[in-house]
């Protein structure tokens, strides 16, 4: 089993930054790849951002690439979303999720375990 908790949402007006942290705890967080997905109201979950096992590798939407930047540390088993100059569009409920292997996945097959989402709100 894996739990998975997300903390840092919050409302911050446009051209504003967040950075969300996602707690894991259970199976060894440093042997998987982890993610980042958001869930507008009336959507589908979407990708964000995706790291890979030992960090040396990463993986962005189109939507947030150079905006966001997703990061891990493997000793404080704790996945980050740092977001940078939000937009009204960037609002939803944000997931981090655990893979099921070592590499960066973009789609949700890729994924086994999900927190249960902080809300970020982007005012404009």
């Amino acid at each position: 089993q894996v739990q998975l908790v997300e903390s840092g949402g919050g409302l911050v007006q446009a051209g504003g930054s967040l950075r969300l942290s996602c707690a894991a705890s259970g199976r060894a967080f440093s042997d998987y790849a982890m993610g980042w997905f958001r869930q507008a109201p009336g959507k589908e979950r979407q990708f964000v951002a995706s790291i890979s096992r030992s960090a040396s590798s990463t993986s962005y939407s189109d939507s947030v690439k150079g905006r966001f930047t997703i990061s891990r540390d493997n000793v404080k088993n704790t996945l980050y979303l740092q977001m940078n100059s939000l937009k009204p569009e960037d609002t939803a409920v944000y997931y981090c999720a655990k893979g099921t292997g070592l590499r960066v996945r973009t789609d949700r097959t890729g994924y086994d375990y999900w927190g249960q989402g902080t809300q970020v709100t982007v005012s404009s």
